[in-house]
């Protein structure tokens, strides 16, 4: 196929904004969403959403919303006062809402090299787990000095999210005697464990690409029914299903897993990338018609419309996030994508990164 057309786009953060002792903003962004003249973004060590405003091929002015600040936390404040990380891994805008994802995974100790060895093999079998992780929701927005923001907590129009702690969520629980499923919700994401990184919002159904589990070569996408009930999502059966609240479908990817995912029309955009902690390959390809599915989907790779290749690095330039963009004034899309651990050529200044804008057929 003819090699898409790439453009760079300049993404400046505030220093002012950054999360402190906790990576870089700009270092760690896991999914990014266009609204109108700006840019959403997420980093997956923060408890925040990030605006950027549009200004021609780069960004100017950054805005800050704490998630606590517009919705109820599993965990609002840990004993420090600081938010414990929702690691948010997708988000899309739906009917005035922004929904929002976060990873739904274990951690995994991360070991001190100055340790002695015993002491780090018994680092090394601790997992533990977050309740802001487990956070799936959706926050009214409203026109904020002219530019989208996120709504104030209201009684008539609350931001609601499904139940959830450091047990897991609604949609963890029914998954638990799953047979595909069930036995990695006790793996570390990266691990092979299960890892929700992607979100598509399709009427009243959620798509949630699965970075993890990768099943003898195919990554798992879920389709699910989240209705509004009070300040509460709940799980519905899927309409036509029998009753079914969690639809499967498994895409033939090579043995890659789902970075993040990205509705064009009727179609299915899907970042696929390693689901360990390793270097490329990362691909994106096109579930045509995805929308209009109803009923469980295996698609071999066949089925799925190779899009392009995705740069990566040797331990950096990791594609996490993707999103249409629309130019002003342009009615053509492109694909924006950001990348965590960005290399050092796409670092501007000390706060500023270059994004990828890829061309779409």
């Amino acid at each position: 196929m003819t090699k898409p057309g790439r453009r760079s786009l300049k993404l400046m953060f505030e220093p002012s904004l950054e999360a402190g002792e906790r990576k870089q903003l700009r270092d760690g962004l896991s999914t990014v969403l266009q609204i109108g003249n700006t840019l959403w973004l997420g980093n997956d060590e923060s408890a925040s959403l990030e605006r950027l405003t549009l200004t021609g091929d780069s960004t100017a002015g950054h805005a800050q919303f704490q998630l606590r600040d517009f919705m109820g936390l599993p965990t609002p404040s840990d004993q420090e006062g600081t938010t414990p990380e929702v690691d948010v891994e997708g988000m899309d805008l739906a009917d005035g809402y922004l929904w929002i994802v976060g990873s739904h995974s274990l951690k995994r100790s991360k070991v001190d090299s100055e340790d002695p060895a015993a002491a780090q093999i018994k680092e090394l079998a601790r997992t533990e787990t977050e309740a802001n992780r487990y956070v799936l929701a959706r926050i009214p927005m409203q026109d904020g000095s002219g530019l989208p923001a996120l709504a104030a907590k209201s009684k008539s129009r609350p931001a609601q999210r499904l139940r959830s702690g450091k047990d897991g969520n609604a949609l963890t629980r029914l998954l638990r005697k799953d047979k595909h499923l069930g036995p990695f919700l006790g793996l570390p994401g990266k691990e092979n464990g299960f890892d929700v990184e992607g979100l598509a919002v399709v009427g009243d159904r959620v798509f949630l690409g699965l970075r993890g589990p990768v099943l003898g070569g195919w990554a798992v996408v879920l389709e699910i029914r989240p209705v509004g009930e009070g300040k509460w999502l709940k799980l519905k059966p899927l309409e036509g299903s029998k009753g079914v609240r969690v639809r499967k479908h498994f895409l033939q990817l090579g043995g890659l897993g789902v970075r993040d995912l990205c509705l064009q029309g009727d179609d299915l955009l899907v970042l696929s990338g390693p689901t360990m902690s390793l270097d490329g390959p990362v691909r994106e390809v096109r579930w045509s018609g995805a929308a209009h599915c109803q009923e469980a989907c295996v698609l071999e790779a066949g089925a799925l419309a190779h899009v392009l290749e995705v740069p990566y690095g040797k331990g950096c330039d990791h594609a996490e996030g993707i999103a249409l963009f629309r130019s002003k004034g342009s009615a053509k899309a492109e694909l924006l994508v950001v990348y965590d651990s960005p290399a050092p050529r796409r670092q501007v200044g000390g706060n500023g990164l270059v994004a990828d804008l890829f061309e779409l057929g």
